[in-house]
């Protein structure tokens, strides 16, 4: 399967983004996915997870509240509605597919490219 990533861009500190994960290839109801970020410097760390049905979902302490994922199965996409962004939200988000519901990036076999979020304050 193969997955584009897009929907980033620079966001003011409160502001919203919506990023999407589109699959192609192997039908994307067939895996869990996954949104990971990294930020300069840093390693990437696991942000939101959802099931392959769409019914469980697992966030990140530091998201939990601010972010929601959700995925269209009929569109093949997944999408993660980011609100009350702030600057150390900024990081390079990735979306990532996996045969297992996950919080592990070593458990993800297909990854997106990544798209950059930019929160200003």
């Amino acid at each position: 399967v193969q997955l584009q990533a897009s929907g980033g861009g620079l966001a003011q500190a409160g502001g919203s983004l919506r990023l999407s994960c589109v699959a192609s290839g192997r039908t994307a109801s067939t895996y869990a996915t996954g949104w990971f970020r990294q930020a300069p410097g840093k390693e990437r760390k696991f942000v939101a997870t959802i099931t392959r049905d769409g019914t469980t979902t697992h966030y990140a302490d530091s998201v939990r509240g601010r972010f929601t994922i959700s995925r269209d199965n009929a569109k093949n996409t997944v999408y993660l509605q980011m609100n009350s962004l702030k600057p150390e939200d900024t990081a390079v988000y990735y979306c990532a597919a996996s045969e297992y519901y996950s919080r592990k990036s070593h458990d993800y076999s297909y990854w997106g490219q990544g798209t950059l979020v930019t929160v200003s304050s």
